[in-house]
């Protein structure tokens, strides 16, 4: 099956120099390249593709607009691109819907694999943006105007378990860790995965690492 792409960034060198690397590879084809925010959600209304590729800064309609608008109306999976680990719209991001981040230095093989797993219906980020989510945007003293906080009871639905592996979520852990750390298979890891996410009423895995840290479950440098 052949991943559909549209990549969008306002630098023609790096919307053009991107979209070289992943048409190169057999199971990815990019449909449309896009200059700006309301031309990405253009080309993802009229093409439908799997994956949008979305700088944050773009001119007309920034990136995390076009992403909100894109994740309200589609089932395209929004991976968000950036110059700078530290940049301040990460958690604004992430809470429009984005499925991964990444830098815009990524390494070739890095941005073929983020497509990948995004399109797999999985999440991604860059490990130093993960670690700047952690220490900073999801702390309660750096939370965006206008997001309200978590409440704790929301996890009074989940059981024992499944509390323990969206903590263990929240600490960025793969299914392979979580299974080692509980001593049970993946494919039970995985069940319980589920079960949070659909339990919390979340997308994927980013969602579960923002919610454990705004429930308290977590807490940033812990």
């Amino acid at each position: 099956m052949t991943i559909r792409v549209v990549v969008a960034d306002d630098q023609e060198l790096v919307r053009s120099g991107f979209a070289m690397i992943l048409d190169a590879q057999e199971d990815i084809e990019v449909v449309a390249e896009a200059g700006d925010g309301a031309a990405a959600v253009e080309a993802v209304d009229r093409l439908a593709p799997d994956v949008v590729l979305l700088d944050i800064r773009m001119p007309v309609l920034d990136g995390i607009e076009a992403c909100r608008a894109i994740s309200a109306r589609s089932a395209c999976r929004a991976v968000m691109l950036t110059t700078f680990d530290a940049d301040e719209y990460v958690y604004e991001a992430l809470h429009a819907g984005a499925s991964g981040f990444l830098l815009k230095d990524v390494r070739r093989d890095d941005l073929v694999h983020a497509v990948r797993v995004v399109a797999a219906g999985d999440s991604l980020l860059a490990p130093s943006v993960a670690r700047r989510l952690i220490e900073e945007y999801t702390a309660a003293t750096a939370r965006p105007a206008g997001v309200p906080a978590l409440s704790a009871d929301r996890l009074e639905v989940l059981t024992a378990r499944e509390r323990e592996t969206l903590l263990h979520l929240g600490r960025g852990r793969s299914n392979a860790e979580i299974a080692a750390e509980l001593t049970v298979s993946e494919h039970t890891v995985k069940s319980h995965v589920g079960n949070v996410l659909a339990k919390l009423g979340l997308r994927d895995r980013i969602q579960a690492v923002i919610c454990a840290y705004e429930t308290g479950l977590i807490s940033a440098g812990s």
